[in-house]
């Protein structure tokens, strides 16, 4: 069923649409509309008569389609406040721009599946040359599956379906670098105050916390849970402060961090002195936290060049096999970590 919307109740229906009614890619319909000479004479019939039963009719960009490009990358992304997030777009966009294209963004609230293949079919029927899927995808379907081979598509969450390239930051790495930083410091064992379950990110920055603490031979503490959100943070830190050995905590972003430490300093722990803090990302504000928070750096600018230069190949040679790509996080040591003070 098309979604509801606008004038009518109904939106216009898309190239997608077409191609559920023809039983065929959206691919397939582009090159029926573009007048492509290798299709089948009933492929092309089932494509117009689809056409006509739907009344479709080609936007702008479809008719940029008949010239071959649209140069134009479609992104899929979270609704959402979160700095870490508009950075990656702006890397995006600014790697596109350098390379000649243009972007097109479709958001979408959620990361239910049918939430993405929308995102995904509003960008396919724009004529988009290539889709970079922003959102960490946890479950895959037949739809998204379709949508993918039809157009070239790269994620950059670590996430794939069968006819995706990847471009990812090792994330597992990034909890072990701030883990391993504050065992070398001479703390017992570190609390995790980590990112929502349903997040791939989130689960292997825990998964790489939890493997360093056991090969150090460490008692895991459970982790706390948070939302990615500052406000989430602050609630965590009022637990984790009222934890009396509690003396090192790895936040699984620099948001929340900022809330930890906030939470620390109204319960009169101090940072570092008490209780040091490190968060991941490593956000402008990291460094004008009170302390300078530590962190580990995501290199998100290179991951939006990155993710473009894999994509624009992706175009020019779709048969290629998807490879993934991953880019490693650094660790940046400033003040919110130190020994922990013997009494």
């Amino acid at each position: 069923m098309t979604k509801q919307q606008g004038d009518g109740g109904r939106r216009p229906p898309g190239m997608t649409d077409v191609a559920r009614a023809a039983g065929v890619s959206a691919q397939t319909v582009s090159r029926v509309l573009s007048g492509h000479p290798h299709v089948r004479e009933k492929t092309r019939a089932d494509v117009m008569a689809a056409v006509a039963s739907l009344g479709y009719r080609r936007n702008n960009a479809a008719r940029m389609l008949s010239s071959g490009r649209s140069r134009t990358i479609g992104v899929v992304t979270l609704r959402t406040t979160f700095y870490s997030r508009a950075l990656v777009t702006s890397g995006i966009e600014g790697a596109a721009q350098a390379a000649g294209y243009t972007v097109s963004t479709a958001t979408t609230a959620s990361l239910d599946t049918s939430a993405i293949e929308d995102a995904l079919s509003r960008l396919t029927d724009q004529g988009v040359e290539g889709i970079i899927l922003s959102v960490p995808l946890i479950h895959t379907s037949p739809r998204l599956e379709e949508l993918t081979r039809a157009t070239p598509t790269l994620t950059i969450d670590g996430s794939r379906t069968d006819a995706t390239e990847v471009v990812a930051v090792d994330q597992s790495l990034a909890a072990r670098l701030a883990t391993r930083h504050l065992l070398a410091l001479g703390h017992e064992t570190v609390w995790h105050l980590a990112g929502p379950e349903q997040w791939l990110e989130a689960a292997s920055r825990r998964e790489g916390w939890r493997t360093t603490l056991e090969a150090a031979g460490r008692a895991v503490p459970p982790p706390l849970e948070g939302d990615w959100s500052p406000a989430s943070g602050y609630r965590g830190g009022l637990v984790l402060g009222r934890i009396p050995d509690a003396t090192a905590v790895f936040v699984a972003s620099d948001e929340m961090a900022f809330g930890v430490v906030r939470a620390l300093r109204e319960l009169g722990r101090r940072v570092p002195q008490d209780i040091s803090v490190v968060g991941v990302d490593d956000i402008e504000l990291a460094e004008y936290c009170a302390p300078p928070l530590t962190t580990v750096a995501q290199p998100f600018a290179q991951m939006g060049e990155l993710a473009v230069a894999h994509l624009l190949r992706y175009i020019a040679a779709p048969e290629t096999v998807p490879e993934p790509a991953s880019v490693e996080p650094r660790l940046v040591v400033r003040a919110s970590t130190a020994a922990p003070v013997r009494e």
